[in-house]
């Protein structure tokens, strides 16, 4: 992963990448964003929208504003250095006791413990560790445990070796034991309850929200060279700055264009009519799902104002590409695009 491995900056920009997202994922996104931001300089130096532009489609939109805020913190208190130290790790913008260890032990070699999910799984197996990891004192655990263990002479590449074993080896549903390095200390394995490890609560019921967004036509009518409209999400929040269609959760007994026209007035006070359905898109965040049903819209009349949204913009179906889109939205011009594919095509022959 790590082809710049002296680079504290592409060390620290590939383990944000890596947090929550697997490996495959991850390489082309940090190929490309090592090549448009080189440099900590160069990533504080853009905008927040080229950011989330390279950031697009990788999901977890704060880790990408993170990212931002902290090199332009870096840059200005730093010198456009990394911090060597936990503490100093420790007040940049989204860095958690997690990434200042892994930077801190791989690009600068200091003894400092990790605790990710891979590990956690490796540790709760080792030791047999009957408590339920997501409560504090279990965690806590966990870290002075890995504390323990960590070199003193090569942490960075024993913080790896751990977590790599948790990656490969040490997996949720079948480790494999057989070739594990650890498995003739692993009390977990010695006493059987290997796929009880780690211990977690039931899952709660994942709750459903049905959504409506709008592709809003300033000429009424959708063309290949027609504008329509998009906002801004609030850059606090879900997706935050990211842009999209405008529109919102459908709330009880309320009809889709109902909904439609409330949320457009709610968030940008302009009035609507809605029109022919588009697309359907179901989607799974974290803690919850949606199905977004996305209709063509009239726009009628008024001023966008930004009550409840950051920014908005009319723009034609070439110039979409400029902006960072959440994958839901992706999809809705997907739609959009092969529909007025199909419209010319028709219209000239």
């Amino acid at each position: 992963m790590y082809k710049r491995q002296v680079d504290p900056y592409a060390i620290w920009i590939a383990e944000v990448m890596l947090q929550q997202t697997q490996i495959a994922t991850v390489m082309p996104y940090y190929a490309r964003w090592l090549a448009r931001f080189p440099t900590v300089e160069a990533l504080a130096a853009a905008s927040l929208d080229d950011v989330l532009k390279a950031w697009e489609g990788l999901g977890y939109y704060s880790r990408a504003r993170n990212l931002h805020a902290a090199a332009q913190r870096i840059v200005a208190d730093h010198g456009g250095r990394l911090p060597d130290t936990l503490t100093d790790l420790l007040k940049l913008p989204g860095v958690g006791r997690y990434t200042a260890g892994a930077v801190a032990s791989i690009a600068y070699g200091v003894r400092a413990p990790v605790l990710d999910g891979n590990v956690i799984r490796v540790l709760s197996r080792v030791f047999d560790v009957a408590d339920d990891v997501t409560q504090p004192a279990t965690r806590e655990r966990l870290w002075q445990l890995a504390d323990d263990l960590v070199s003193a002479t090569r942490p960075g590449d024993f913080n790896q070796a751990l977590m790599e074993l948790g990656q490969a080896i040490c997996v949720p549903q079948a480790p494999r034991c057989l070739i594990c390095p650890l498995a003739a200390i692993c009390l977990a394995r010695q006493r059987g309850t290997q796929l009880e490890r780690p211990v977690r609560p039931p899952r709660k019921r994942t709750p459903h929200y049905d959504v409506v967004a709008a592709v809003i036509w300033r000429d009424r009518e959708p063309t290949p060279d027609g504008q329509f409209l998009i906002a801004q999400r609030p850059h606090a929040g879900l997706l935050g700055g990211l842009w999209e269609f405008p529109g919102g959760k459908v709330e009880a007994s309320e009809t889709l264009p109902d909904a439609l026209r409330r949320e457009i007035e709610e968030e940008l006070a302009i009035a609507v009519t809605p029109g022919d359905f588009l697309v359907e898109v179901a989607h799974a965040y974290t803690h919850f799902r949606i199905t977004l049903r996305a209709f063509h819209a009239a726009y009628l009349g008024g001023e966008p104002q930004h009550l409840g949204v950051a920014n908005h913009a009319w723009v034609t179906l070439n110039e979409v590409e400029r902006y960072a889109f959440a994958v839901t939205d992706r999809k809705i011009i997907a739609a959009l695009r092969q529909l007025l594919s199909a419209t010319s095509q028709i219209e000239t022959k």
